[in-house]
C-alpha cells in the first residue's frame, strides 16, 4: 500500500471530527440499536410486549407521521393540506409521510381498507398543493393482531412552480479507470454501455480525452426525476431545457478527474464547486488505489459520501466481495469511524437515503454495471429520494444577507460577450443587477452590470443563495477576470488580503514543514501558490502536527473570509485546516474601479 496515499487517509480523518459511535436519531435508525432494527424496515415485526418504534416525530424537517387518514371532516382537510405544504417547504419541495405510525414513533399499522381510504385522502392534499405522490415501500407489522397490518411509506413531491425545482450537486470521485464518465453517461443518457466506453463519450469535452478515454477536466451532467419519481433524461431525445422543465428534482454531477496527474483539478472542483455530496467509484477488478485519497479529500473537506463498486460484470462474486469487504475495512478504521450499508434491494436503498441524510457516519455502498445494468436502479432510487442538506429556513437566512457569487469558470460567448460560471454563496442575484468583481491583481474591485442569468441551461430570472449558474456580463473585457475571483454587492465592502493566518494540520511531509516553504493553497474557488511566512510557536512541523501558520500570496491578493476551510499541497506534501485570521486590505485604500465595455473609469 502506498505510504503517502495511506498517511493522507489516515490524518485527514482525525482532525475533522469524525469519531464516536452513531448518535441520534439517524444513527438509532442505521443500526445502533434494537429500535434502529425495526426502522431499517425489512419486515421483522416486533413481539407482542416489543412493539417496534421509529424515533419520534421531529416538529421541523419534512417526515410526517399519520396513524390514518380516514374520511377527515372538511376543518380537519384544510389543516392537513396547511400541514403537508409546511412539511414540503422545510424539505425543499419533498416530504415523507409514514401512513400507521403514531407520533411517538410507536408502529401501529393500518388494515388494508384503512390504508386505502388514507392514501387516498393523502392523494387529495397533494393535489390541492400542487403535488404527487409516490409509494415508496409498504412494510407488515404483525403484534397483537391477528389481521395482517401495514405501514405505507410515501414520498410527496411539489411540481415545481417557477424554476424552483430541488438542485443536488454530487460530485464523482474515483481512480482512473474505475468506470466514473461511463456510470454518468449510462444515467444520464439513458442507455447501457457497450463494454469499450461508448456511453461516455458525450462527457467528454477535448480530444485527447476522447482518444485516451480518460477526464482531465471538469464536467457537468444533469438527471432529473418528475413529481412521480420518474427519471428524466436525456434517452428520449430531450435538450437540457426540456429535462429542466419536466423535472421536480435535478441531479447536476460534477465529473472529476480520477488520474493522479489531474489531482489539483480534482481538489479545485471539490473546493469551489461546494457539493452536496460525493459519489466514490471503485472498480470491482482492480480495488482501491488513488480511491482512498479522494476519500481522505471528501472527509478532509466534509462532503458526505455513498460509494459505488463499479463493473461487477468483469468479476466473480467473490472478487465483488473481497472488493467490498476491502471497503468496509477502510470506513470503519479509527480514523474514519463510518458504518458501511450494503444495498441490495429497493427497500435498502430507500433506508440508506433517509439515514444517510440524517446520520454523518452511514456510508451507503453500491454495486453495479453500467454494461448489464444490473443494480443501477437501486442507485436511480437512491438518488430520487435523498433530501437536501439544507432545509428552507437556512435557504431564507443566507438569501438575505448581501450578493456573494464566486466565479470558476470564465467564457466568451458569441453575440452575447463575456459569461462567468459559478456558485452563489449568499443573497439573490436578479437580471440587470449591478455588482462589483474582484480582486484584480492590484487589488481593486472593478463595476459590471449582469446581462442575463442561465441556470441549468435554462433562461432564468432570479439566482438565490446555493444554486449554481452563468451570468452573461455583456461588453465587460475578459482579461480581466480570472478565476477565484467573486462578485459582491457593492454595498458589501468587501475584505481582501495577501496574508492571512490558518490553524493547519500535516497530513503527510517528507521531512519537515518550515518557514519559506511554498505551497498550492486551495480555500473555496481560490487556488494560489503561497509562501509560509511563520509557525507560531514552532520552528518546524512533521507529519500529524498542528499549529497556526501565516502564510503570504505570492502573486495577488484574494478574497477570503474567516472559519474557511483551507487545503494546501505540493508534491506529496499535504495539510488542511481553517482559516483564523485576515490582515484586511481595505477597498478605500485601493479605491474602486467602473468598467464600462473595452474603456475604464476609475472613480
Amino acid at each position: 500500500m502506498d505510504s503517502r496515499v495511506s498517511e493522507l487517509f489516515g490524518g485527514c480523518c482525525r482532525p475533522v471530527g469524525g469519531g464516536g459511535a452513531l448518535r441520534g436519531r439517524g444513527g438509532a435508525g442505521a443500526g445502533g440499536g434494537s429500535k434502529g432494527k425495526k426502522k431499517s424496515g425489512r419486515n421483522r415485526g416486533g413481539k407482542a410486549n416489543n412493539p417496534p418504534y421509529l424515533p419520534p416525530e421531529a416538529e421541523d424537517g419534512n417526515i410526517e407521521y399519520k396513524l390514518k387518514l380516514v374520511n377527515p371532516s372538511q376543518y380537519r382537510f384544510e389543516h392537513l393540506v396547511t400541514q403537508m405544504k409546511w412539511r414540503l417547504q422545510e424539505g425543499r419541495g419533498e416530504a415523507v409521510y409514514q401512513i400507521g405510525v403514531e407520533d411517538n414513533g410507536l408502529l401501529v399499522g393500518l388494515s388494508e381498507e384503512e390504508m386505502r381510504a388514507s392514501l387516498k385522502t393523502l392523494r387529495r392534499m397533494a393535489e390541492k398543493v400542487g403535488a404527487d405522490i409516490t409509494i415508496l415501500r409498504e412494510r407488515e407489522v404483525d403484534y397483537d393482531s391477528d389481521v395482517p397490518r401495514k405501514i405505507t411509506e410515501v414520498l410527496v413531491r411539489k411540481v415545481p412552480d417557477n424554476q424552483q425545482f430541488l438542485d443536488l450537486r454530487v460530485a464523482v470521485l474515483g481512480n482512473v479507470d474505475s468506470g466514473k464518465s461511463t456510470l454518468l453517461g449510462v444515467l444520464t443518457q439513458g442507455e447501457l454501455d457497450n463494454g469499450r466506453g461508448r456511453a461516455r463519450l458525450n462527457l467528454f469535452r477535448h480530444l485527447h480525452e476522447i482518444q485516451s478515454g480518460r477526464t482531465s477536466s471538469i464536467s457537468f451532467e444533469i438527471l432529473g426525476f418528475n413529481s412521480k419519481g420518474e427519471v428524466v433524461n436525456y434517452s428520449d431525445s430531450r435538450t437540457a431545457e426540456e429535462i429542466c422543465e419536466s423535472s421536480s428534482k435535478m441531479i447536476t454531477f460534477i465529473d472529476l478527474a480520477g488520474h493522479h496527474k489531474y489531482l489539483k483539478t480534482t481538489i479545485f472542483g471539490l473546493t469551489s464547486y461546494c457539493p452536496d455530496f460525493a459519489m466514490l467509484v471503485v472498480s470491482a477488478n482492480t480495488g482501491i488505489g488513488t480511491t482512498r485519497e479522494h476519500l481522505g479529500l471528501a472527509m478532509a473537506l466534509k462532503v458526505p459520501f455513498f460509494i459505488v463498486v463499479s463493473k461487477v460484470d468483469l468479476c466473480s462474486k467473490t472478487t465483488v466481495e473481497r472488493t467490498v469487504k476491502q471497503l468496509e475495512r477502510i470506513l470503519k478504521q479509527p480514523g474514519c469511524n463510518k458504518l458501511p450499508l450494503l444495498v441490495n434491494s429497493d427497500d435498502d436503498a430507500v433506508t440508506a437515503a433517509q439515514q444517510f441524510a440524517q446520520s454523518p457516519n452511514i456510508t451507503p455502498i453500491f454495486t453495479l454495471s453500467s454494461v448489464s445494468g444490473e443494480n443501477l436502479d437501486l442507485l436511480k432510487v437512491f438518488l430520487n429520494i435523498l433530501p437536501p442538506l439544507t432545509n428552507s429556513k437556512e435557504q431564507e437566512e443566507l438569501m438575505q444577507q448581501l450578493t456573494e457569487f464566486q466565479v470558476d469558470e470564465i467564457y466568451t460567448v458569441p453575440e452575447v460577450g463575456t459569461v462567468v460560471g459559478g456558485t452563489l454563496s449568499s443573497g439573490i442575484c436578479r437580471e440587470g443587477e449591478s455588482l462589483v468583481v474582484g480582486p484584480t491583481d492590484d487589488g481593486k474591485f472593478l463595476q459590471l452590470k449582469v446581462c442575463s442569468i442561465q441556470r441549468n441551461r435554462s433562461a432564468c430570472r432570479v439566482l438565490r443563495a446555493g444554486q449554481a449558474a452563468t451570468l452573461a456580463l455583456g461588453p465587460f473585457d475578459r482579461s480581466l477576470l480570472r478565476k477565484g475571483m467573486v462578485m459582491v454587492s457593492p454595498e458589501m465592502n468587501p475584505t481582501i488580503c495577501s496574508v492571512f493566518e490558518a490553524e493547519i494540520v500535516l497530513l503527510f511531509h517528507a521531512t519537515t514543514f518550515r518557514k519559506g516553504f511554498q505551497v498550492t493553497v486551495h480555500v473555496g474557488n481560490v487556488r494560489q501558490t503561497a509562501i509560509v511566512e511563520k509557525i507560531h510557536g514552532k520552528d518546524k512541523l512533521r507529519t500529524g502536527e498542528k499549529a497556526v501558520v501565516r502564510f503570504r500570496f505570492i502573486k495577488h491578493p484574494e478574497y477570503l473570509k474567516i472559519g474557511a476551510k483551507l487545503l494546501f499541497r505540493e508534491g506529496v506534501t499535504k495539510g488542511i485546516g481553517h482559516v483564523t485570521d485576515l490582515q484586511a486590505i481595505t477597498t478605500e485604500e485601493n479605491g474602486l474601479e467602473e468598467t464600462l465595455g473595452p474603456g475604464r473609469l476609475t472613480f
